[in-house]
């Protein structure tokens, strides 16, 4: 009797530390659902040309193919001054997992947008101005007319009267630098691909694609310099966004990770405030491309 129950109690033994062998030590990385995240990085921008409505009492005119670039800062210790965090172009986002693979995000992409300056562009629409405006030499009917943005002087035989203004306020200084906010959410996928890098221990490094789509609102504090008149400066909800993205990120130790993405999308603008009166508006739609480089972390609360 006694040597069966030692051989019982061998046998429960074994099978119970055959069990522990089997059961694999699950790595922190494995899992993503219930993990928060943050990240912070820059960008650098480009965009499509876009056709410029600007509207008031005494004008309505477009301009065409608007031509715009970013303001990059570089390299620079702004990114990391409190003080300082919104002059260069960033990107903040925090996140939640709501499983392995998907995320929901809110952030802002903090971008700038500054119209080329000494372009020429052709104008469509009418400007009648009081006399007593200083403005008032741009007076006219444009009709798909080259102008110089910066001096108003027109091109190829001035405009319907045949004066080209001389000196006088510029035509138009036009950006959204304080700046392109795209306030946005997101839904993320993240598949780790650790295995194609044969890495040997993901919790020490981990390397995942991810990808997403996004909307949300712009909300840019424009700073328009328009015939002459005194500039709004002040942020207003201007228009709406959508966008997509795809990126790289290589998580370290667990909890620290470096993600590049590349994020395109497109910006409707119906209502941007231009000067201090009410009565003057401007709107547009364009492409964006950015180049995003981030730092962030990842846990669990």
């Amino acid at each position: 009797m006694k040597t069966k129950f030692l051989f019982f109690l061998l046998a429960c033994v074994s099978l119970n530390t055959f069990a522990q062998e089997e059961i694999p030590v699950q790595k922190y990385t494995a899992h993503n659902k219930g993990k928060f995240f943050i990240m912070w990085g820059g960008n650098r921008d480009s965009y499509s040309k876009s056709d410029v409505n600007f509207r008031g009492k005494d004008y309505n005119f477009t301009v065409e193919d608007m031509k715009a670039h970013d303001k990059p800062k570089g390299w620079h210790v702004d990114y990391i001054n409190p003080a300082n965090m919104t002059i260069p172009q960033t990107n903040l986002r925090l996140g939640y997992f709501f499983s392995d693979h998907y995320s929901v995000t809110i952030g802002v992409d903090h971008m700038k947008y500054v119209m080329t300056q000494n372009q020429i562009a052709n104008v469509t629409g009418n400007i009648n101005l009081p006399a007593d405006d200083p403005a008032h030499i741009y007076n006219g009917n444009y009709n798909h007319t080259p102008v110089d943005m910066s001096q108003g002087g027109a091109q190829e035989g001035g405009y319907d009267n045949g004066v080209t203004p001389p000196n006088g306020p510029a035509f138009l200084m036009y950006e959204h630098t304080d700046g392109l906010n795209y306030i946005n959410t997101e839904v993320s996928r993240f598949d780790d691909i650790s295995k194609i890098f044969r890495l040997p221990n993901i919790d020490k490094v981990q390397i995942n694609l991810t990808e997403g789509l996004g909307a949300g609102i712009l909300y840019p504090k424009t700073n328009t310099t328009l015939l002459g008149k005194e500039r709004h400066d002040d942020f207003h909800t201007s228009g709406y966004g959508v966008s997509a993205k795809a990126g790289l990120n290589v998580t370290f130790f667990k909890h620290f990770y470096i993600q590049g993405e590349l994020k395109g999308g497109y910006i409707d603008m119906k209502d941007i405030r231009t000067t201090v009166s009410n009565e003057d508006k401007a709107s547009q739609h364009f492409y964006f491309f950015q180049k995003i480089v981030a730092v962030g972390g990842i846990f669990r609360i």
